[in-house]
């Protein structure tokens, strides 16, 4: 998540830069080849290319309103982790009574949230084939201005400040270890209920907590191995690439009409009038295509790292600690 209120362009033009080398060989061999060679019917009336125009911005808007739903989904679903694991943690700390060993509990069911907070955030850092941070060249470029800290640090590694060693070792021996850990969760409060550590009343609105958190990670799931459907996502991009591809010809179509009143000269404005006009349909695909996976480390992510880091700082604070870690902070305005 970028923290600024705004791209800048140094920023910005680097990471689009692709597009406006794409649509200056598209525009300058034309151009070149109309003005020097005599090619008179690379001029091509402007209106197939304001039909092209009008399907492609409505296809473009179309997907950028749809890949914008799937993030600002994303973002709605870990606000209700963020709700539900506060709540989770007022209710141990209040319902699991034991005059010896209460402390103890609350601390262990606690840094077991945070092992599942863990763990479901490395299970959406991991890279799917369709996602687009590693298979663009220009993603892949601009990920010098921030770490993603997913890919620098293991998941064991993580664990071991919150899981005994044999419960850790079993977590990771299992393939969905975010469930695995919430089930482990629940049997130790069914375990806690038999012991009369907790009433039936609480232990049904604890496992009514357990089952939101169930329910909030099956639908980042939903959204991380369901790819924006790819139908929509080619004919976005064939019909973004035919429309860059005419623009340059509509161009030079509309500027050989002036010819006799300004000289041939202006032939040579629809180098930047193609890139400008190019660039802007380019983007937007690109955009669009930068917001689909909203989990897969890419700068406009949702930052479930600091949330998850955030989580961990409130609960802690509950549990009355002080030595608290420190709050996830922006890279070059980068939020993980």
């Amino acid at each position: 998540m970028n923290t600024a209120s705004h791209y800048k362009l140094k920023h910005f033009i680097p990471w689009t830069k692709h597009n406006i080398i794409k649509m200056l060989i598209l525009s300058v061999i034309p151009t070149l080849l109309f003005y020097f060679l005599g090619w008179k019917w690379l001029a091509i009336p402007w209106v197939p290319v304001a039909l092209i125009g009008t399907a492609t911005a409505f296809i473009s808007g179309f997907k950028n309103t749809q890949t914008y739903n799937r993030t600002w989904e994303a973002r709605q679903i870990y606000g209700a982790i963020i709700n539900n694991s506060r709540s989770f943690g007022i209710m141990i700390k209040d319902f699991v009574r034991d005059d010896e060993s209460e402390k103890v509990l609350h601390q262990e069911i606690i840094y077991r949230h945070f092992a599942w907070l863990t763990a479901l955030r490395f299970q959406l850092r991991e890279v799917k084939i369709w996602e687009n941070i590693n298979s663009k060249p220009y993603n892949r470029e601009y990920l010098k201005y921030y770490k993603v800290p997913e890919w620098e640090s293991s998941l064991d590694e993580e664990l071991k400040s919150y899981l005994s060693e044999t419960e850790r070792l079993y977590i990771l021996s299992t393939k969905n270890r975010a469930t695995q850990i919430l089930a482990q969760q629940s049997e130790q409060l069914k375990e806690l209920n038999k012991q009369g550590f907790i009433s039936d009343y609480n232990y049904v609105a604890l496992e009514k907590q357990i089952k939101e958190l169930y329910d909030q990670q099956g639908k980042c799931e939903r959204i991380k191995n369901f790819p924006y459907p790819r139908q929509f996502s080619s004919i976005n991009l064939y019909f973004t690439n035919v429309l860059c591809f005419l623009i340059p010809l509509g161009f030079i179509g509309e500027l050989s009409k002036n010819i006799e009143n300004y000289g041939d000269w202006i032939i040579w404005l629809t180098v930047p009038l193609s890139v400008l006009v190019g660039w802007i349909f380019l983007v937007l695909e690109q955009i669009g295509e930068s917001t689909e996976n909203p989990f897969e480390g890419n700068a406009n992510d949702i930052p479930i790292t600091q949330i998850s880091r955030n989580i961990e700082i409130d609960l802690r604070e509950m549990l009355g600690e002080k030595n608290l870690p420190p709050a996830i902070q922006p890279q070059n305005n980068i939020l993980m």
